[in-house]
């Protein structure tokens, strides 16, 4: 496998400025892919009694989506940019960010770079659950 990138290019001008049609690139995939997640719940919902099948389902299927389109982009190098950005950020980014996740952690993969592949797993995995900890503590703590 070719390693393959997991963010387009900046436009040109300043580092974090943006042309107009990336943000509406952006935004148009991100709606498209939260639509999707929400459908996915909707129509999975109370398939397991413990498993929310909605949210497994849309994070194995953007992973999945996330290999097909890097490896597409990383061979119509052509494209605009815009579309790498409606679809993996926006469409794959709104479906799920798990997908984000296992695009970069096969990229550094790709590399060789299996430490950082795996403290990277880590930190994802482990920030997030103790990130949800924390947030739930600080809700209950607030409530009262």
């Amino acid at each position: 496998m070719r390693a393959c990138r997991t963010t387009a290019p900046r436009p040109s001008g300043r580092p974090h400025e943006a042309a107009p049609l990336s943000w509406l690139a952006v935004g148009a995939g991100a709606a498209i892919g939260a639509w999707l997640r929400w459908g996915l719940g909707l129509w999975l919902t109370n398939v397991h009694a413990h498993l929310q099948a909605g949210t497994l389902a849309a994070n194995l299927v953007g992973a999945y989506l996330i290999g097909i389109a890097l490896g597409f982009f990383s061979h119509h190098p052509g494209l605009s940019p815009e579309w790498r950005l409606f679809v993996v950020t926006g469409f794959l980014g709104g479906l799920t960010t798990f997908s984000s996740f296992s695009g970069e952690s096969v990229a550094l993969l790709q590399r060789g770079q299996y430490g950082w592949a795996l403290a990277h797993t880590l930190l994802h995995l482990g920030g997030s659950i103790l990130l949800c900890i924390a947030g739930f503590a600080t809700w209950r703590a607030l409530r009262g």
